[in-house]
């Protein structure tokens, strides 16, 4: 077994399920811990900041600060950062994470002539939102989105994800938008630069094929799809981006690499 010196870990259906943790995911964390093996929380969600996150997975039971976590909201920050100088105007739809990040970070938002329309996870979407987002990308705007997931795990099953509301903008807009978050690699390089390891000794986890998966692919790292959350053996078995390893639980994936 590869000795990796380094993870990525997603969270829903990875390291929770709504409001529980998943059996086993906070050994493995201690393991990580002990064994003084770096890693990140990865997460597409933008709608909460790192510090929120962190104060969720205590709650559960799981060893975390503000540190160990890195969203969505935190790489379209940095991707802007290498684009756009401070006092940039961007149009915003999204939630408190969002807004939160890309205001500490120095940018005004605004929904007068932005340079940027910004799209996350907004359950207040309404069609004046994407009414202004359509005619400022068609008046020039860049259009980025913090991910495009197409559904949204909750207690009550799948909701619709960012990408429907992506999805939406870019119909109206006809415009197709740099997406931030996995699958997509720009993340991935944040994490990594934050993290300090390099993409070879780096492993990806995560329960989905379509984001965690082929984030890794994406971007050069071996990934473990565990099925504890979204995607199945089988649909791996037939998905384009086969994951480097498969394992039922993060406990047996400890168990392995301990052996």
């Amino acid at each position: 077994m590869k000795p990796y010196k380094g993870y990525l870990l997603d969270l829903d259906g990875t390291i929770y399920r709504g409001k529980e943790a998943i059996p086993g995911a906070a050994p493995f964390i201690t393991h990580l811990k002990t064994h003084q093996i770096p890693y990140l929380f990865l997460t597409n969600n933008s709608s909460a900041s790192a510090q929120h996150v962190a104060e969720r997975l205590v709650a559960m039971g799981i060893e975390a600060q503000a540190r160990d976590v890195y969203t969505t909201s935190m790489a379209t920050a940095t991707y802007l950062q290498e684009h756009a100088p401070a006092g940039t105007r961007v149009y915003v739809i999204g939630e408190a994470g969002l807004h939160d990040q890309l205001t500490d970070a120095g940018y005004v938002i605004t929904e007068e002539d932005p340079a940027y329309v910004i799209v996350g996870i907004d359950r207040a979407f309404t069609y004046e939102k994407l009414a202004i987002a359509a005619r400022a990308i068609r008046a020039g705007a860049t259009f980025l989105a913090t991910n495009a997931d197409a559904a949204l795990p909750t207690d009550a099953g799948l909701f619709p994800g960012n990408g429907s509301l992506v999805a939406a903008v870019s119909v109206a807009s006809a415009t197709k938008p740099i997406v931030i978050g996995k699958p997509e690699s720009i993340i991935v390089q944040y994490a990594l630069d934050q993290l300090g390891t390099a993409a070879a000794d780096t492993l990806i986890v995560g329960d989905n094929l379509y984001t965690d998966i082929e984030a890794g692919a994406n971007s050069g790292l071996d990934s473990l799809l565990v099925l504890t959350g979204y995607s199945t053996r089988e649909e791996a078995e037939q998905h384009h981006a086969a994951p480097t390893h498969i394992a039922e639980d993060l406990p047996e994936w400890q168990q392995r690499i301990s052996l």
